[in-house]
């Protein structure tokens, strides 16, 4: 099941892409696709559904960020041991996480805009789940039972920000518009495994990134179970699992986004992001 949802920028709709590839509403079902709605018991209602009874929504509308109200938006960096090599940093005995603001959040194919002073705006095509009921203290073997689906995640990072000024990374990763998620969120139940899902990450038409999350240091059950030690993860809460290599740091020479460029990205099954490069005013 894909769901979605559409609409204006802060007044978007719940729906879900049927069989055929047709947007339907799902407002006369759930008022959003949130943490109130994310629960097995919800799902499996959601799944029941004669999707050929829901309106059918022309016009192709906006589709907004899958998630409403995220609580926490979770990254693990260096999860790939190819990035950390072209990052010239070891692979991590734990998992690395860091905290991306929620406020970065937007659309698959909203304008991503650089901040001003930007100079080092990266890309960073990512596996992303979504935590589906309260998740503490479990282990790796039980942890994907708390996964309400997964979809793709773009950990864009100012690299000026994140790295050469004093704090931790959060500076570099939580720019206004520097977390697109979508265009939709597939449940879990359609993803056979996690862990063998190809990602593909194009600007301006060039492939820069290319991998597969089988070759994951640390898998999604691994991280969600290590999360868990650590705080209770939420309904709604979303964990980004890291890059595979060819961000534009590592290049050489490095390359870096600027306006009127254009990202394209893509995972197996779960669709595709477009967003186009714009900068604040």
């Amino acid at each position: 099941m894909k769901l979605v949802r559409y609409g204006a920028m802060g007044a978007e709709r719940p729906g879900l892409i049927d069989d055929k590839g047709q947007l339907r509403d799902l407002s006369g079902v759930i008022s959003d696709i949130n943490s109130e709605t994310l629960s097995d018991e919800m799902l499996e209602q959601l799944r029941r559904l004669d999707q050929t009874s829901l309106p059918i929504i022309e016009n192709a509308p906006r589709l907004g960020p899958p998630i409403g109200r995220v609580g926490k938006f979770l990254c693990i960096g260096l999860n790939y041991s190819d990035h950390a090599a072209e990052a010239g940093l070891k692979v991590p005995a734990h998992p690395i996480l860091f905290h991306k603001a929620t406020s970065a959040i937007i659309g698959a194919y909203d304008e991503v805009r650089l901040p001003r002073g930007s100079i080092k705006s990266d890309w960073e095509i990512e596996l992303g789940l979504v935590i589906s009921k309260p998740c503490k203290y479990v282990e790796a073997k039980d942890a994907l039972d708390y996964v309400a689906g997964y979809l793709i995640a773009n950990d864009i990072s100012e690299r000026q920000f994140q790295i050469e000024l004093s704090g931790q990374w959060t500076k570099g990763k939580s720019c206004d518009t520097f977390g697109p998620i979508g265009p939709y969120l597939v449940t879990a139940d359609e993803i056979t495994d996690p862990q063998n899902l190809d990602l593909e990450l194009k600007v301006n038409g060039e492939t820069m990134q290319k991998g597969n999350t089988s070759t994951m240091i640390f898998s999604c059950a691994e991280i969600i179970a290590h999360l868990s030690q650590f705080m209770t993860l939420h309904p709604g809460d979303v964990i980004s699992t890291g890059t595979p290599p060819g961000v534009g740091m590592g290049l050489s020479p490095q390359r870096f986004l600027k306006k009127g460029d254009e990202m394209q990205l893509s995972i197996s099954g779960l669709g595709m992001q477009k967003s186009p490069i714009g900068e604040d005013a």
